[in-house]
C-alpha cells in the first residue's frame, strides 16, 4: 500500500525526497520506496521521519 499520507506531509514540507533523507540519515531512495509502499521502515526511522515533518504516527503509518 502506498504511504500517500507521507508523500502530501513531505511536499506540505516543501522537501524533496532527498532533502528529507539526509535530514533522517537514509538515502533518497528508502524515502521513495517507503512512499511507493515498498520498504517497511524500522520504528526509529518512522519516528525520525514524523519529527522531521512534525507528525505523528497515527498521521503517517497508521493504516485505518
Amino acid at each position: 500500500m502506498k504511504n500517500l499520507r507521507l508523500k502530501l506531509a513531505r511536499i506540505e514540507h516543501e522537501l524533496s525526497q532527498e532533502e528529507l533523507a539526509k535530514t533522517v540519515g537514509v538515502s533518497r531512495q528508502t524515502i521513495g520506496m517507503i512512499e511507493a509502499g515498498k520498504y517497511n521502515p524500522s520504528l526509529n526511522l518512522c519516528i525520525a521521519i514524523c519529527k522531521a515533518l512534525n507528525k505523528t504516527l497515527n498521521d503517517l503509518f497508521w493504516e485505518e
